[in-house]
Formats: C-alpha cells, structure tokens, sequence
C-alpha cells in the first residue's frame, strides 16, 4: 500500500552547503531580474539572512520542495520584507522578481 505521508517524510533533509547555494543563486537570480544593483556586501548579507530563515523552516521547506508556488508564498510573506529594506526595494517588485527567478 501507497502511503504518500511516509515516503514525504523519509525524505533526507538537503546538506547545508547546497541550501547556502541554492539561496545564493536565488537571490542573484531576483537581482539581476530587478535590474538595480545590489552591493555585494548588501548582497552577501541578504544572503546570510536569508539562509537563516530558511535553515529555521527546514523541515517545512523539504517537504514542500516540489511546490515552488507555495514555497514562493513562504518567501513572501517571511523573507522579502527584510531584503527589500535591506536593498532598499519595494516589496512587491521585489516578490515579482523573486517569482520570475524562481519559478513560482
């Protein structure tokens, strides 16, 4: 018998170094779609914040890792605020971007 529970949370939890890179990559990825330039201690920055928060919603995160919508609205509602002040951005073209760059 098929039991979807248990296969979701057999799952092993992603190692933090390709955590730190997928972040990375994220965020460079929303950058370069906003077209504004970000410092790269900005930049490093955000990074670090933003693997904070997903380092402390890790469980939650590789379990829904297949929903980018879902996981996207997690971003937006837990995440963009501290980076778009951080950037100096707005907050919802900043979501626009992360979207775009991250396919949700």
């Amino acid at each position: 018998m098929f039991d979807k529970n248990k296969e979701k949370h057999a799952q092993e939890l992603p190692t933090l170094r390709s955590v730190r890179r997928a972040c990375s990559r994220e965020l460079y990825r929303t950058a370069k779609r906003l077209k504004v330039w970000i410092p790269p201690d900005k930049m490093e920055e955000a990074e670090k914040l933003y693997l904070k928060k997903v380092a402390g919603h890790l469980v939650w995160i590789a379990e829904n890792n297949s929903n980018r919508k879902l996981l996207s609205d997690w971003w937006r509602d837990n995440v963009a605020d501290d980076i778009a002040a951080l950037w100096n951005v707005e907050k919802e073209p900043l979501v626009k971007a992360f979207r775009e760059a991250f396919g949700g």
